[in-house]
């Protein structure tokens, strides 16, 4: 079974173009290395509408998990967990798990600094009001907590969007989870680099080798300018260790850099990325 996953990044400052979206890059990466098949990244504004919209899409293609970040802090623009509630017709209220949690950072905080320790404001307190029935996720790093809700056959699973924080919250409490969905399956990559043959001469030899080798995905990266092409072939597959993805992959770059050398192109290098 294929396990499938959904990643949604909310903020106007991605869409604006001046926080560029690593976190989507990072979380696309981590799943694809645990054998989760990420399927769609979706941007979206610090809009409740546009929140509960893109949230419900995902939830129609029922993937096996999505995944958010961003808008979980404590300013006027931070929408998330009102956009999920709306999105699945449930209430908000004040977890008190998650209320827990942030009494204790702010309290580390103010000990750290040795500053009174403060309320509860309701600024605070609105990043431990969760939609119904959402269980809190512990950040290891800062003060919002990570959310998850169960839908279905869909785990929903929200992060702040501060790459630290974000970052800490997948590895410890995401990561098991899709590590465990996924079971033993895992990503294979490699990639070999050709000289003096053009993106247009390599597309049919690339689907003749994929056409040869279930299983196995290359796609072409120009590396070069037209006149001096240098191409990037990666090629990719997922499987479990007893069924030899590797040599599935070897396979398929011996074929394939067989092929380019018949029709003029030069092999530069091959790099084997671990899983």
């Amino acid at each position: 079974m294929t396990v499938t996953m959904e990643i949604i990044c909310i903020g106007n400052e991605l869409l604006i173009g001046k926080v560029v979206n690593t976190n989507a890059s990072w979380m696309g990466k981590r799943a694809t290395a645990l054998g989760v098949l990420v399927r769609r990244v979706t941007e979206g504004p610090d809009e409740i509408s546009e929140i509960v919209s893109v949230v419900r899409e995902a939830i129609a293609r029922k993937p096996h998990f999505i995944v958010t970040s961003g808008g979980l802090g404590p300013t006027f623009d931070d929408m998330t967990l009102e956009g999920l509630a709306k999105a699945l017709n449930r209430g908000l209220a004040v977890d008190e798990a998650a209320l827990a949690m942030v009494k204790v950072k702010y309290k580390e905080y103010s000990k750290a600094r040795n500053i009174p320790e403060g309320e509860m404001t309701p600024p605070r307190v609105k990043m431990a009001t969760l939609p119904k029935g959402a269980q809190a996720i512990l950040n290891p790093v800062g003060t919002a907590p990570g959310v998850r809700i169960d839908v279905g056959g869909t785990v929903l699973i929200a992060l702040p969007g501060v790459p630290s924080e974000m970052e800490a919250i997948f590895e410890a409490s995401v990561a098991p989870l899709l590590r465990e969905a996924a079971g033993n399956l895992g990503f294979y990559e490699m990639s070999i680099y050709a000289d003096s043959i053009m993106e247009s001469v390599l597309a049919p030899l690339i689907d003749k080798v994929m056409h040869d080798n279930t299983g196995v995905y290359i796609k072409s990266h120009p590396k070069g300018r037209e006149n001096r092409p240098h191409m990037e072939l990666h090629l990719s597959t997922t499987g479990k260790p007893t069924e030899i993805p590797e040599e599935r992959l070897r396979k398929a770059s011996v074929e394939l850099a067989g092929l380019i050398a018949k029709a003029g192109g030069e092999l530069v290098k091959a790099e084997t990325m671990t899983p």
